[in-house]
C-alpha cells in the first residue's frame, strides 16, 4: 500500500524525543526523514545510559529503545553545524527538503542561522516547524523546558492526579510521557500544512509546545473552571464507585490487581453485572431495583461491589467480564500492554531489526492507513547515513574525505 507521506522530504535539526518523535511518526507514514546530529555528541539523548533507575540497553548490544522509538525509521548525518565548511552541506539539504523539523532555542537557532529567515531564504516553500516548551511568544519564549516541566506540572495533568494531602506529586506514568503525545500532534500540523501547501502553495510555520499539549490534554477541566471563573472544588472521591454510580471507578481483585469499571449507564448495566458476578438477587434488592435508588444508595452498593471483586482473581474477573456488555477493563502494567491482544490484532506492536540483525519488538503510532499495519525500521546508529545522503547531493569521495578532515560531517 502506498504509504500517504512517501516522497515527502523532512530536515529534522532536534534531539531527545518531543521534536524527533514527530519524525519518527512521518517515517512511519513514509517520508524520508535525514536527522541530523552533532558531529562529535550525537543526539543528547544517545548519552543517557539511564532512565527510571534502569539500563537504557542490554550490555552488548546497540538497541535503545530511548533512541529507537523517536527515531525509527530514519537516516542519520553527522554535522557540525558550527563550522563553516559544514554549511553548504545543511543547505543542500534544506533545498531538497519539504519540512525542516527543529527544537532548537531561539538563541541556538539564530547563532547556527537555521531560524525562519534563514531556512526561507535557501527553500521558500519549505515548512518550518519548531517545538518548544512554551511557545514561540511571550516572556518565555526562550526557555528550555521538559514535558515533565511544561506538559505534565504546567500544564494540569499533575495536579489532576495527585490526590489532596499528598505528601509528593504524582509523576507522569511513562518515560517521554507528554513528549510523545507532543510528537504526535506536531506530526498532524505537519500533515495539514503539507496538505494546505499543495491546495494554496503557501508554507506554514508551525508551532507547538508542549505546555499547549498539556493544556489541550486537560482541556475539560481548564474550560470548566474558566466557564466558573475560577480554580474548581476540590473533590474527594468516594472510596469505590462514584457519588451516583457504583459501576464507575477501580476496583481491587483478590490478587491484589486492579479492575478500571466505566460503565456509564448503571441502570442498564447493573443487573448484567449482578448476574455475571454470582450476585443476581442484587439486582432486585429494594435498594438498587431501579435507576433511581441505585444512584441514591451508591455508595453502600459500590461496597458490595468492592467485596465483590475481592473475591476473585484478576484473571477470574477478566474472563468473566468480557462475557458482558458493560465496558471495564484490566489495568496493565507496561509488560502486558506490549502483549494486549487488541493491540497485536491491529498491529500496534511492530516488528523491527537491530543494527546486530536481532528481531525486536516497538510500540507503533496509532494511526493506520489501509488497514495495514506500519513496517518498521531501526533507528539509525549515530551518523550512519552520513555518506549516503551527502553522496546523494552530489558530492564526491574526495569531498567527503575533506569534509572529515576538517571535522565538518561524522
Amino acid at each position: 500500500m502506498h504509504r500517504p507521506m512517501e516522497g515527502v522530504r523532512v530536515l529534522e535539526v532536534a534531539q531527545f524525543t518531543f521534536v524527533p518523535a514527530a519524525g519518527a511518526v512521518l517515517a512511519d507514514w513514509g517520508a524520508d526523514v535525514v536527522k541530523i546530529e552533532h558531529a562529535e555528541r550525537g543526539d543528547g539523548q544517545r548519552g543517557l545510559s539511564r532512565v527510571l533507575g534502569l539500563e537504557t540497553a542490554n550490555e552488548g548490544s546497540t538497541f535503545l529503545p530511548i533512541m529507537e522509538g523517536p527515531n525509527r525509521g530514519k537516516r542519520s548525518v553527522g554535522l557540525a553545524l558550527e563550522k563553516p565548511a559544514a554549511r553548504p552541506v545543511l543547505e543542500a539539504l534544506v533545498r531538497a527538503s519539504d519540512v525542516f523539523l527543529t527544537n532548537f532555542l531561539p538563541g541556538a537557532r539564530a547563532k547556527l542561522r537555521i531560524d525562519v529567515e534563514d531556512i526561507r531564504a535557501l527553500n521558500p516553500d519549505i515548512v518550518y516547524v519548531r517545538g518548544s516548551g512554551f511557545g514561540a511568544r511571550g516572556p518565555e519564549a526562550t526557555k528550555g523546558g521538559y514535558d515533565s516541566t511544561a506538559f505534565w506540572a504546567r500544564g494540569g495533568s499533575a495536579a489532576g492526579v495527585t490526590p489532596p494531602g499528598a505528601e509528593r506529586m504524582a509523576r507522569m506514568p511513562a518515560g517521554a510521557y507528554g513528549d510523545s503525545i507532543g510528537g504526535m500532534t506536531i506530526a498532524g500540523g505537519i500533515a495539514a500544512a503539507l496538505y494546505a501547501r499543495a491546495v494554496t502553495g503557501e508554507p506554514a510555520v508551525i508551532d507547538v509546545s508542549l505546555l499547549g499539549v498539556g493544556a489541550w490534554a486537560t482541556q475539560y477541566t481548564v474550560n470548566q473552571a474558566l466557564m466558573r471563573g475560577g480554580p474548581l472544588p476540590v473533590r474527594e472521591q468516594p472510596r469505590y464507585g462514584s457519588a451516583t454510580n457504583p459501576l464507575v471507578g477501580s476496583y481491587r481483585t483478590a490478587d491484589g490487581r486492579w479492575i478500571e469499571l466505566t460503565m456509564l449507564q448503571p441502570g442498564r448495566y447493573w443487573p448484567e453485572f449482578c448476574r455475571l458476578a454470582g450476585r443476581a438477587d442484587l439486582a432486585t434488592d429494594e435498594r438498587f431495583d431501579t435507576v433511581d435508588r441505585l444512584m441514591a444508595n451508591a455508595g453502600v452498593a459500590a461496597e458490595l461491589v468492592a467485596d465483590i471483586i475481592a473475591s476473585r482473581p484478576h484473571d477470574e474477573w477478566v474472563a468473566v467480564l468480557s462475557r458482558g456488555e458493560g465496558q471495564w477493563a484490566a489495568v496493565q502494567n507496561s509488560w502486558e500492554v506490549g502483549q494486549d491482544p487488541a493491540l497485536r490484532a491491529n498491529g500496534m506492536i511492530a516488528r523491527v531489526v537491530d543494527a546486530e540483525g536481532v528481531e525486536r519488538e516497538l510500540v507503533a503510532n496509532p494511526v493506520q492507513f489501509g488497514e495495514t499495519p506500519v513496517t518498521l525500521t531501526r533507528a539509525p546508529l549515530f551518523a550512519e547515513h552520513t555518506d549516503e545522503v551527502l553522496r546523494e547531493l552530489g558530492l564526491s569521495d574526495d569531498e567527503l574525505i575533506e569534509l572529515k578532515l576538517e571535522g565538518a560531517v561524522t
